[in-house]
């Protein structure tokens, strides 16, 4: 209640193989959770850069759905075989799913069971050379 965190619920469309009831929590601000886990390490000197990216980017998403008045539907997508999405936007029908690593080297595949599922859907990886369009 005093707005220091936020939850992402799962993405779901009643598939046996999808978490149904499973949440997400991140934090308004990135200083937050380092003063709670008490690291405040050079960012290269950090064992946790991809959950700050992906805290990072979403809070930005989000500010930025929000100036923009874009209605959408945010979720994050994961299934009980351990397939995931770190985030799902819902709007107007459509179906855009995230994966984000801070390294632009990575390159990850979208889930087998995610295009089988939901062929329609968009999909984009986000990284430090490409974030910039994602979040403005």
């Amino acid at each position: 209640k005093t707005f220091v965190i936020f939850k992402l619920s799962s993405f779901r469309r009643n598939l046996r193989s999808e978490l149904k009831n499973s949440k997400k929590i991140y934090f308004y601000d990135n200083g937050i959770r380092n003063a709670i886990i008490s690291n405040h390490n050079q960012i290269e000197n950090r064992n946790d850069i991809g959950a700050l990216w992906e805290n990072f980017l979403l809070v930005e998403r989000k500010k930025y759905n929000f100036y923009m008045n874009n209605s959408s539907n945010s979720y994050y997508w994961r299934t009980y075989s351990g397939s995931e999405l770190d985030y799902i936007e819902e709007q107007d029908g459509h179906i855009s799913a995230y994966e984000f690593k801070y390294s632009p080297k990575k390159k990850p595949k979208i889930p087998k069971a995610w295009i089988d599922t939901y062929p329609e859907s968009s999909y984009q990886t986000i990284n430090r050379e490409n974030y910039f369009d994602f979040i403005s």
